[in-house]
């Protein structure tokens, strides 16, 4: 079993966090989500009782928005309604959950056409992916940018004593759910196994998004008893494997950092977290490049050579350990070469770059940065 922290994929990581200013906005800001062109934030207000109302705001920069008003067309006007975390596809495909009518109709999960901020042919979400008990609720949802699958957070609340702490959940875990028609998803039927690293029994996961190439899975997780939530990243090198164990990305004590969105191009990560002020704010942290997430010192026992190279690389093994393959990623993380280890590789189809290379062995993993220069 491997023991460093590397699951074949690099965990990305990302720079010092920046505070979102959005600008007209006077109230909280909660769990964003940026659209699939970068263009628009959607977010819901304090969703800690009371109204919660979902809204947007467009870009001026990274850090920088717009404050809009509400989206149109999810608004309920019941007293002390919950309307909130929205996503969408590329196609314009809207989801967010909703406690109308809830227990009456347990399908929580609503979906619509956005069209200019407005939700038209709304719909409630069917599908396996609904417990229809009470006290269960599709908690949080993201679709992906195909619009093909569905990352839930099924959620158990005990309603009538909240033995589990005032709005917090008793048992949250994920699913993954494909796509049957505009209004059903269904739970993959590998899709336990696919979360078998991530859905850890000793806490509550939550608040997922699955980033566009589907190998890499952000959510929050909070162990169960405690108040520090931890916003973490699994990875994967194909969509048909498990995700790893997670990576903590980012802590902040009773901040309450929650709610991660991963942009379309994969370079910046969104979350919301308490300020100084006491309101709740959205954040923005920067992807660092691949050569700033190499986790391990330089390994003599491994002699990588040459180093700018440029048609071929060699890999001289001094230890006592075997190596069993040799993985090569792009700096954005792209895996291009995996295969069982020799001494030598051909790489003058690749292009100039950074690239880093992953030796794993019977018993570890060791990350390697080099360059190619034709």
């Amino acid at each position: 079993m491997f023991t460093n922290h590397l699951y074949g994929q690099v965990y990305p990581t990302f720079g010092p966090e920046k505070q979102v200013t959005i600008s007209g906005l006077t109230f909280d800001a909660m769990e964003p989500f940026i659209t699939n062109n970068d263009s628009v934030l959607y977010f819901n207000s304090l969703n800690a009782g009371g109204n919660t109302n979902l809204y947007y705001a467009t870009k001026i920069n990274d850090t920088t928005f717009l404050y809009k008003g509400l989206i149109d067309g999810c608004y309920d006007i019941t007293p002390g309604h919950l309307d909130a975390v929205a996503s969408e596809d590329i196609n314009g495909h809207f989801y967010w959950v909703s406690l109308r009518n809830y227990p009456i109709e347990f399908e929580n999960l609503h979906t619509g056409l956005n069209i200019d901020a407005s939700i038209t042919n709304i719909s409630r979400v069917y599908g396996d992916i609904n417990i229809y008990t009470i006290g269960w609720i599709i908690m949080d949802a993201a679709i992906t940018p195909s619009g093909d699958q569905l990352i839930y957070c099924n959620a158990y609340f005990d309603l009538e004593t909240e033995s589990c702490g005032p709005g917090i959940p008793c048992f949250a875990q994920m699913g993954i759910a494909t796509k049957e028609n505009d209004s059903t998803f269904n739970k993959l039927d590998n899709s336990d196994l696919l979360l078998n690293n991530v859905n850890d029994t000793a806490y509550l996961i939550y608040a997922p998004q699955l980033s566009e190439n589907g190998l890499e899975l952000y959510f929050t997780r909070l162990l169960k008893g405690h108040y520090e939530t931890e916003i973490c990243v699994s990875v994967r090198n194909a969509v048909d494997e498990s995700f790893s164990t997670p990576y903590v990305i980012h802590t902040n004590g009773l901040m309450v950092p929650e709610g991660p969105s991963i942009s379309n191009n994969y370079n910046k990560l969104y979350y919301h977290q308490k300020g100084a002020d006491g309101l709740f704010h959205i954040y923005m942290r920067n992807r660092m490049p691949l050569l700033s997430i190499i986790s391990s010192p330089l390994n003599n026992n491994f002699l990588i050579t040459p180093n700018p190279a440029q048609h071929v690389i060699q890999i001289q093994n001094r230890s006592t350990e075997t190596i069993e393959s040799v993985l090569i990623y792009s700096i954005s993380g792209q895996l291009i070469l995996n295969q069982a280890y020799k001494t030598y590789y051909d790489i003058s189809n690749f292009q100039n770059g950074i690239y880093q290379m992953v030796l794993k062995t019977n018993s570890n993993i060791y990350p390697f940065v080099f360059c190619i220069q034709h």
